[in-house]
């Protein structure tokens, strides 16, 4: 599959349809999309509250590492206790805590063998801790906990009859899970799926339910490669569930789960959509919480990147109602990823191009197009584009009476080679579908792109150093602001009633009489 950041490719040649346009789409996506990885934090270090460590804050009380390490192998439960706790604390205090020292230390495997002290309860806790703060430093770090067989122990601890020893388990797990794809499906196999999801309750406290979600989070991230099918249909109905609670953070955890499934592929979309989630997140566009309104724009977003029914699912919610809002939202990161949706409504059907004109959207996009920040810009640009390659000769004049012309070619200016190859793709398809048939509309496309100076640009353009650019600008010029037919009437020989007389002055000398 090529670049997931590329959109270039599925607009480079004229006249693409609809089907084509979107059987792209779904290989492809915005750099919006593909970038932004940490709304949620995949992992946290467990910090405590200032009074706790105290009395590791001055450096003149802070015990040796040395003395730490033997200590916390001592047979003396106080002594073993007081030595985990003061290993928690020097990962727990400090802005760069010595992970890596302590790991060279050789305590892991130390702290690892206090897990299984179901004896002691606080030992239990302070290991816990201490490996969950190690767990969240680098790959490496984190593996090294792994290496050390922890991921068991931890599972096992989510059984415990202390609480706090559990939500530390989970908190830790939630680390070793957010460090990628290869830790989250190795504690997946090693079952962690069914024991996290029960502590999901009325009982459970506040605290622990947010970092059982952020672990389930953590469970739906990362897609290359996804999460196992078979895992994320466990899940569903649990953050189904979720969905509907009414702390912000729960909320806004859970769907930014659902828009890491749905952008994991066409097959997770429709796990989704089957778990009848989807009209819920349609409602949380219009959700008072702007985090909330932004994962929620982001789900639906990546489920119309999907095929024209699972699009036709979102539009039956009656999504682009809240779209109006969206568009002139004061957020221009709200702004951005609505015009993103739209730009993937507009590269579909006809029939949703349609809904996208009769919902009054279109002079929403074009003025964004026309004034926005360059990165809705660019989005904007992409939905014109879109309907120009999927919509119907109607509707592609429908946007050209709405004023699209100008601010389109503008963006011909922009130092962003593929945004430009984008605009001359839409402005030949504009071209092309109106001038097929120029008896049936007042339209002078031509005319239009010239007085806005478009013409100068996209003739400037032929000189551009991509090739991709140059040529079709080149090829924009030759088809449709070249007249194939026009001559050149200082060297046309005149037609009169005796045919074509051409004057003998320019005859060197001869007289030639036809």
């Amino acid at each position: 599959m090529a670049d997931p950041k590329d959109r270039s490719s599925y607009f480079k040649n004229k006249g693409k349809d609809g089907a084509t346009s979107r059987q792209q789409r779904t290989q492809t996506s915005v750099e919006l999309r593909k970038n932004k990885r940490d709304e949620t934090l995949n992992k946290r270090r467990n910090v405590p509250i200032p009074e706790d460590i105290d009395d590791i804050d001055e450096a003149g009380d802070r015990p040796q590492l040395s003395d730490i390490v033997c200590n916390a192998a001592s047979s003396d439960p106080t002594i073993q206790l007081a030595a985990v706790q003061s290993a928690r604390k020097l990962l727990s205090s400090d802005r760069n805590p010595p992970i890596d020292e302590l790991i060279e230390s050789g305590i892991l495997p130390i702290l690892v063998q206090c897990l299984d002290r179901d004896d002691n309860a606080s030992l239990q806790f302070e290991a816990a801790w201490a490996l969950t703060n190690i767990a969240s430093g680098t790959s490496e770090q984190t593996r090294a906990v792994v290496e050390c067989g922890a991921v068991v122990l931890f599972l096992r601890l989510l059984s415990s009859p202390h609480q706090n020893v559990c939500e530390q388990a989970v908190w830790a797990l939630g680390n070793i899970i957010g460090d990628g794809p290869q830790c989250r499906d190795y504690v997946i196999q090693l079952g962690v799926v069914d024991p996290l999801l029960k502590f999901i309750s009325d009982e459970i406290p506040m605290t622990f339910l947010r970092n059982v979600t952020w672990v389930i989070v953590n469970l739906c991230r990362n897609k290359e490669p996804p999460p196992p099918s078979d895992t994320v249909q466990r899940l569903l109905p649990a953050l189904c569930v979720l969905i509907n609670h009414s702390d912000t953070n729960i909320l806004v955890d859970t769907v930014w789960a659902l828009s890491y499934l749905t952008d994991a592929g066409n097959h997770y979309i429709q796990l989704v959509i089957d778990s009848q989630v989807v009209p819920k997140l349609v409602e949380l566009l219009a959700s008072p919480e702007v985090k909330v309104q932004t994962a929620a724009l982001r789900a639906v977003g990546n489920i119309v990147t999907g095929t024209d029914e699972q699009t036709q699912h979102v539009l039956n919610c009656r999504a682009l109602v809240h779209f109006p809002a969206l568009l002139q939202h004061h957020k221009e990161k709200i702004n951005k990823e609505a015009v993103w949706f739209l730009s993937n409504i507009t590269a579909g059907s006809r029939d949703q191009v349609q809904l996208v004109i009769d919902a009054g959207l279109i002079p929403y996009v074009i003025q964004h197009l026309l004034k926005s920040d360059f990165q809705t810009q660019k989005e904007a640009a992409w939905a014109i584009s879109n309907l120009a390659i999927s919509g119907s000769k109607e509707q592609v004049e429908y946007i050209v009476m709405q004023g699209v012309i100008p601010p389109f070619c503008n963006m011909l200016s922009v130092k962003d080679t593929q945004i430009v190859q984008v605009v001359l793709d839409g402005l030949n398809n504009i071209l092309r579908l109106i001038s097929d048939a120029p008896e049936e509309t007042t339209l002078d496309i031509g005319a239009l792109i010239e007085e806005c100076g478009g013409l100068d640009k996209i003739e400037a353009l032929q000189g551009h150093e991509n090739q991709d650019i140059y040529r079709m600008a080149f090829s924009i010029i030759d088809t449709y602001f070249s007249p194939e037919d026009e001559e050149d009437t200082a060297i046309a020989p005149e037609q009169g009633d005796a045919g074509f007389q051409f004057d003998p002055g320019q005859n060197s000398g001869q007289n030639f009489n036809f």
